[in-house]
């Protein structure tokens, strides 16, 4: 029976000495650490589709490298510059056309949070288009401050929306789940918001959902995203829902041991598979496809058209002051994956833009070994307080911890037993990346 760990596992500190040569490696990771020649991404990064839905760490893939030792992000991204975007612009026309529905009533769903994506995406849609958007968002785990006054903002400039806020016990129990046996706090986040927009398009009967970027602009293979359509595993699912893995458990444990409903739990599955047309009905697209796709100009037009405002300081692990605003456990998890991969938020944030030709590869590296793998401080205290399960909320759950607190000390043991010994050394009492970018 799974259940959330009382104590993280002491590790073997034979095996993280420097000059190891034969080093043991965890979650299926290449062996061989290898960085990309055009950005800073190495082959240590996730699919990120395959990180969410797998139900153990061992079945992750990994992005794709060229024979030249270049990754599908970048060979994605120089694939961009040789599309005709003004014949991709007539076919978005012609979607839109498709589905655009005279009366004003809703014509196309729009996921987002009221981050600089999603209000590019929604706004031109409804002004430059003439599209009737519904925009649906999952809400942050916490919101931050500046997260919240843009998505109000966003709302209320833009288009109506539906906002999905998970029962809170519920998620904080699936966050502190998913951290301990995956060390992916941002697990059951992640699986509310992809699956949510299928959902509320059959549910107001809308037949158009349109994504922002192609998520090959990160790395994903770019032979499963070459296309407008977006792939139906990211909606929906054939595993039997009793089957289905959240957080590293199955939802007939978290039902029998931890005392949750399914009720509780329905929001975060995906629709179940179908083999007849009421799922193809859907019409899933990526915006990106039709557009080129560019962070930064997204940016600038959320900037004037709805008064985006970037966050009154860096995110914390990276130089950029308008990625992952809304969530104050976006610091955390972008630790977390800096632990497991050697990857930080700088790595993600200096391989897109280099992608993009904001800045060099030199530059790039500079910043990921400036800002990479920073300690999430600053809202620490929020943090683990929100993973500190209490009795009252989680009374059969509790008595399956030994010290339920979580608290800077617990999460350190739990940092070291997620790291990789092929990723990472210790001396003198610090851990360091047996290689780094260069």
């Amino acid at each position: 029976m799974s259940k959330i760990i009382k104590t993280p596992s002491e590790i073997d500190l034979n095996l993280y000495k420097k000059n190891l040569i034969n080093t043991s490696t965890k979650f299926g990771l290449p062996k061989q650490i290898v960085y990309c020649k055009k950005c800073t991404i190495s082959n240590q990064r996730p699919n990120s589709t395959v990180e969410f839905l797998s139900k153990k760490l061992e079945k992750k893939a990994t992005i794709h490298f060229d024979k030249n030792g270049v990754c599908d992000g970048c060979n994605y991204n120089e694939k961009k510059n040789k599309i005709d975007w003004k014949k991709r612009e007539l076919e978005l026309q012609a979607l839109c056309n498709k589905f655009r529905k005279s009366n004003g009533q809703y014509d196309c769903i729009i996921p987002g949070s009221g981050g600089k994506d999603s209000v590019f995406a929604s706004h031109l849609l409804k002004n430059k288009y003439k599209m009737n958007p519904l925009t649906v968002t999952w809400a942050p785990t916490i919101y931050t401050e500046w997260g919240w006054k843009n998505f109000q903002k966003w709302i209320g400039t833009t288009a109506d929306n539906i906002l999905m806020t998970p029962c809170g016990k519920t998620h904080r129990l699936l966050t502190r789940l998913s951290l301990e046996n995956l060390f992916h706090p941002f697990q059951p986040f992640i699986l509310g918001q992809k699956t949510l927009a299928a959902k509320m398009a059959k549910k107001f009967n809308i037949d158009l959902v349109i994504y922002g970027e192609n998520e090959a602009e990160y790395g994903n293979p770019e032979a499963q995203n070459n296309e407008a359509e977006v792939r139906s595993d990211l909606y929906e699912s054939d595993t039997k829902i009793n089957d289905f893995s959240l957080g590293g458990v199955t939802v007939r444990e978290l039902t029998e041991d931890y005392g949750l409903t399914l009720s509780e739990l329905q929001s975060y599955i995906p629709m179940e598979k179908q083999n007849n047309k009421n799922t193809s009905q859907l019409n899933f697209n990526y915006l990106g496809y039709y557009l080129k796709w560019h962070p930064q100009s997204c940016y600038y037009y959320a900037v004037e058209n709805c008064d985006f405002e970037s966050a009154p300081q860096r995110t914390v692990g990276t130089y950029s002051k308008y990625n992952s605003l809304d969530d104050k456990m976006d610091d955390l998890h972008y630790y977390t994956t800096f632990i497991k991969f050697g990857i930080g938020r700088a790595t993600y944030d200096a391989a897109q833009e280099i992608r993009c030709e904001d800045i060099t590869r030199e530059e790039g590296v500079s910043l990921v070994k400036k800002f990479d793998g920073e300690f999430p401080s600053r809202f620490l205290d929020d943090l683990f307080e929100y993973l500190s399960i209490n009795k009252r909320d989680f009374n059969k759950a509790y008595k399956m911890f030994e010290s339920p607190k979580f608290d800077k000390n617990y999460f350190l043991k739990l940092c070291d037993s997620f790291r990789s010994p092929h990723i990472w050394y210790k001396e003198n009492d610090k851990w360091f990346l047996r290689k780094q970018i260069s």
